[in-house]
């Protein structure tokens, strides 16, 4: 087996190496494992230039992933990488997308004895990255007040549970009350889908289907397929927020007859100032933005 370049966050707690262990130990029994632990920007790319031909595990969450996978982008090495995952954030939305065990004894034999698949990509106008998902309107809301609730709650444990997942979930439910409708032009491979006269709740662009921690945000997105899944919701009146809200819990919100969902190669989003949440960070306010596909961009090491 090849050997692995373990990345871990450096500013993670004891906890977190501690867990990290029993994974490792596995990993290391099968090959030649180096762990490095970095904090900053400037760490990571000092990391990844000494990677030369190794596979890449990242130890950590979305954040983490979407940090590492980004650099191997800025730096043109991404075509060349094999990436692994070890989920240890607090939403785990990517892992939760593509079968990867929660459990990191588990992801670890994925890590061993799975398979080496191509992973889809989606690119913005200005070359930055997103590997699961960006959403506009009430979704990226969700997003801010959300961060605030996860940092609140996150040093608090029940058990085993951690308690900062309930984030996005706390914050989805004061957006669906107070949500900014705005109004949008979108146009999906150049055809629009909806314009400015239709006020907009939320526009979402998938490559994984999963937002806060398992909330099925694109449900049938599969970032193995080539294209984006878009869902734009309509539902701006009190009654339809709510009725969104409880389909968006089960998942079943696509099927509602004001949400619109496509797939797509490209998608482009204008009108009212908007913020928007792409990996879980929030950006904006902005007035236009475009994304892409990129099919195949690397590829990932999967359930067998």
């Amino acid at each position: 087996m090849d050997p692995l370049l373990v990345i871990t966050n450096g500013d993670a707690g004891t906890a977190d190496d501690e867990s990290l262990e029993p994974a490792l130990a596995i990993l290391r029994d099968a090959c030649s494992v180096e762990v490095q632990s970095t904090s900053r920007p400037g760490e990571l790319d000092g990391v990844l230039h000494r990677a030369a031909s190794r596979r890449i595990v990242v130890a950590g969450g979305d954040g983490s992933l979407h940090a590492v996978v980004a650099a191997l982008h800025r730096r043109h090495d991404l075509k060349d990488a094999v990436v692994g995952l070890l989920p240890m954030g607090t939403g785990n939305d990517f892992a939760r997308t593509l079968g990867i065990p929660l459990d990191l004894e588990d992801a670890a034999r994925v890590i061993v004895a799975g398979e080496v698949r191509p992973m889809d990509l989606v690119v913005d106008e200005l070359g930055e990255i997103v590997v699961n998902n960006v959403h506009v309107g009430a979704g990226a809301q969700a997003s801010r007040r959300g961060a605030r609730w996860k940092e609140r709650l996150g040093s608090v444990g029940v058990g085993n549970a951690n308690l900062g997942k309930l984030g996005y979930p706390i914050g989805a439910l004061l957006s669906a009350f107070h949500p900014p409708s705005v109004h949008m032009h979108v146009e999906v491979d150049g055809t629009v889908v909806t314009d400015l006269d239709r006020p907009v709740l939320m526009v979402a662009v998938g490559n994984g289907a999963n937002v806060g921690g398992g909330t099925e945000l694109t449900p049938e997105a599969d970032p193995e397929d080539g294209k984006v899944d878009v869902m734009i919701s309509h539902a701006v009146g009190a009654a339809a927020k709510i009725g969104y809200a409880m389909s968006l819990r089960r998942g079943e919100h696509h099927h509602r007859d004001d949400v619109q969902y496509f797939r797509a190669s490209q998608v482009t989003v204008s009108g009212d100032e908007f913020y928007l949440s792409a990996d879980g960070e929030i950006s904006g306010p902005e007035r236009q933005r475009s994304w892409h596909v990129e099919p195949g961009a690397y590829s990932f090491i999967l359930p067998a």
